[in-house]
């Protein structure tokens, strides 16, 4: 054994896992136990899959992934476009959004999903297969920050992200809604895994368009929720923040 990742948090992971594991084991017996009551069901250990820390007193959740899709849905409801184009937006929220409005999924590594009102195809975000001013209702959401780090096997570029906000900006229809979803904070890049902006590099990268809402989960987000018509203020104010812009072009 190296004594030298034997530090006080190992040491401290390594008795919470036999803590939790020593429950599982008596959890396991109990249940075999009381099983024998009701043969329903064949219990092994050698079939067992190990699930130790979701005893917790409420359902956890990532607060960016779960409110921004959320947001943008109940926009949707209230619009009501004919149709809906997703540019590599967390994947559920296209299947969902296609229960009720026709949807087309695009992304530099598609996805092979089968549901009515749901087509998806492959698309790179700093050269979109789209006409100028031809997307009346579009989202990009938690996506452009990783555009250029290489993460999701695209080019390394250390622009791709301003490329791929011109592209956004160049497809939107006159009087389209446009949905975008970014980390907002002090700038910085946590390579490989996504860009931080401040809100005026957002609003200066799409100066072309026009900023209709500007909400956001912030750091406790958690507590908080989304924080509707947050200000620019609160926004600099944050380490890792999720910046909600709702965009119009005129």
């Amino acid at each position: 054994m190296n004594l030298r990742k034997m530090t006080p948090s190992f040491i401290k992971k390594s008795l919470k896992y036999i803590y939790y594991y020593i429950f599982y084991i008596n959890d396991f017996i109990k249940f075999k136990r009381e099983s024998r009551k009701e043969s329903r069901f064949s219990i092994e250990w050698k079939d067992r899959y190990v699930q130790l820390f979701d005893k917790t007193k409420g359902t956890p959740f990532d607060a960016h992934y779960i409110y921004h899709p959320a947001w943008a849905a109940r926009i949707l409801t209230k619009i009501k476009p004919s149709k809906h184009i997703d540019i590599s937006s967390i994947l559920s929220f296209s299947t969902i959004v296609s229960a009720f409005i026709p949807v087309e999924f695009y992304d530099y590594r598609p996805a092979n999903i089968k549901l009515s009102n749901l087509t998806s195809g492959k698309a790179d975000l700093t050269s979109l297969p789209f006409t100028d001013n031809s997307i009346e209702s579009l989202s990009c959401m938690h996506t452009v920050e990783h555009i250029g780090l290489g993460r999701y096997g695209d080019p390394i570029d250390p622009d791709g992200d301003i490329k791929a906000m011109k592209e956004l900006s160049r497809i939107l229809a006159i009087n389209g809604n446009f949905f975008f979803v970014t980390p907002i904070g002090k700038p910085k890049i946590q390579f490989n895994a996504h860009r931080i902006y401040s809100y005026n590099q957002i609003i200066s990268y799409f100066q072309d368009l026009t900023l209709k809402e500007f909400s956001m989960v912030p750091d406790n987000g958690l507590e908080e929720g989304i924080i509707k018509n947050a200000s620019k203020e609160l926004a600099d104010s944050q380490k890792y923040a999720c910046g909600l812009f709702w965009f119009t072009k005129n």
